[in-house]
């Protein structure tokens, strides 16, 4: 049983797949599945996939932008037609029973040549506005996977609403653990600042700006971003207070392990919206305040942050309005009423579909063996 995976970018690409292969690991027999991964080369996610004992073929992973720049001409007279050659290459090689499209870079090329050879396309859209990738290949998909009720464009006779596929292993977080890993005190509340692998500058300076205002009163882990590490950790030993030093604990990116750690330690989360965060940071019950990044396509994140926003599990801050004065006040007034506080977890894990990656999985399971 040979399936062939597609979709790129960010992480929030690669978390979903990895979720899925693992539920279609623990429910299919082992040695029936050969899974590929046909997309642009990436680091992060061949280390992730070849954990997950994924082949690995690399496309060019030409780019479709939606705004002028240089490298448009080499990739519409380079890298996209050497993307559909090599997909169509692959598929005609490898002869899966189903192509998974993620979207994103590179996958519209697999698609594609899925389509023209016949080969069954499923494809999953974690945001609430679709990408231009998967806005294409809806047109020839069978199955439509979506993460919100609210979601955009699709042809509804195609569409399941799964919401979007979480590793469940970030569920089981210990505490002692979180407090090893991350030399908490847990002497103040724990807030966590997390930009997420795009879109991290303006959160690292807003923290930065602010930062002895927040160590007052809370415990803070930030993720900067790993590029941004250095640079953030230097700044605050310039600007923060010695006394408080115990209470900020900078990292430039969670692996797995930690990432589950730290959903056990924290009773709150500041974030970018893309959809793989708010449906962890949903499915560990944590209330939150989502900062959308204003330059993601469509406008995907603010439109997501608003449909989680709209069950009562968080608030929504504008970048253009996250100003020291107006965060602080609307912080500490969610700590300073608890019943607040409390239903904002009670919607955060009604909202919350941990069950996600299972049920693509069995999906796509069912659909070959019958």
């Amino acid at each position: 049983m040979k399936i062939v995976f597609t979709g790129g970018g960010t992480g929030g690409h690669v978390f979903p797949l990895v979720a899925i292969i693992r539920e279609m690991r623990r429910m299919a027999i082992q040695e029936n599945l050969e899974l590929f991964y046909v997309g642009p080369k990436d680091e992060f996610a061949e280390i992730l996939l070849r954990q997950e004992d994924v082949q690995i073929l690399n496309i060019p992973g030409g780019k479709i932008r939606r705004y002028f720049a240089l490298e448009t001409f080499v990739d519409i007279f380079y890298k996209l037609p050497i993307d559909f050659i090599k997909s169509f290459y692959f598929l005609l090689k490898i002869k899966p029973a189903l192509v998974f499209s993620k979207g994103g870079t590179g996958s519209l090329a697999v698609c594609y040549s899925a389509k023209f050879l016949k080969i069954p396309i499923f494809i999953h859209e974690s945001d609430v506005a679709p990408g231009l990738s998967n806005r294409i290949t809806s047109q020839f998909a069978r199955k439509i996977f979506t993460s919100f009720s609210k979601t955009e464009f699709f042809d509804l006779e195609k569409v399941i609403l799964t919401g979007n596929p979480i590793r469940k292993e970030l569920l089981d977080g210990d505490i002692e653990k979180a407090k090893e890993l991350f030399n908490l005190t847990l002497e103040k509340p724990v807030i966590l600042f997390w930009g997420a692998s795009l879109g991290a500058e303006f959160i690292n300076d807003f923290v930065l700006r602010i930062l002895n205002d927040l160590l007052k009163d809370f415990e803070i882990i930030h993720i900067t971003g790993k590029e941004k590490l250095k640079e953030v950790e230097n700044e605050s030993l310039i600007v923060m207070n010695k006394d408080l030093e115990k209470y900020y604990h900078v990292f430039g990116f969670l692996d797995e392990e930690k990432l589950k750690a730290v959903f056990s330690a924290v009773d709150f989360v500041i974030s970018r919206s893309g959809a793989s965060s708010i449906f962890e940071i949903a499915a560990s019950g944590k209330p939150s305040i989502l900062v959308p990044l204003p330059s993601a396509a469509f406008n995907h994140q603010a439109k997501n942050a608003y449909a989680y926003a709209d069950t009562g599990a968080s608030l929504v801050i504008e970048q253009s309005n996250l100003t020291p004065n107006f965060f602080l006040d609307k912080l500490h007034d969610l700590f300073t009423h608890p019943e607040k506080f409390d239903q904002m977890k009670t919607e955060a894990l009604r909202f919350s579909k941990p069950l996600a990656a299972k049920s693509v999985a069995r999906e796509i399971l069912e659909f070959l063996t019958f």
